[in-house]
């Protein structure tokens, strides 16, 4: 019995953990998409802005399964993972950018603690 509540003790700190970063990961993908259309050129193309905004979303629709401890929230983390892995790529696509590096960390982030979520069987 000690076994499983440290097991479901540790599940719940996971989950806090990734909502956390879901969130946190939310924020700088909106703050992000501002940065790039205010910077133009490459950073304003349809598909990076694109791909910025569904981080954005998916993101905070993962977090929001998670606080609701909705059954499907390893599916959506599943894809929020998916997601934060592209954007992540995308963004260290565009150099030596301290707000570009500072999302593609942080969505690196998310991916890893989503795709824990996403593996987690309850």
């Amino acid at each position: 019995m000690a076994i499983q509540q440290l097991s479901l003790n540790q599940v719940n700190q996971q989950m806090q953990e990734c909502i956390q970063n879901c969130l946190d990961c939310h924020s700088i993908c909106l703050n992000t998409v501002t940065y790039c259309l205010q910077k133009g050129g490459n950073h304003a193309e349809q598909a990076h802005i694109r791909l910025l905004l569904d981080c954005a979303e998916i993101c905070e629709t993962s977090a929001n399964f998670m606080l609701r401890t909705s059954e499907l929230h390893t599916r959506t983390c599943g894809i929020c993972a998916e997601i934060c892995s592209r954007c992540a790529e995308n963004c260290d696509r565009m150099g030596d950018d301290a707000q570009m590096k500072a999302c593609a960390d942080m969505c690196r982030r998310c991916a890893e603690s989503c795709q824990r979520m996403a593996m987690a069987t309850a």
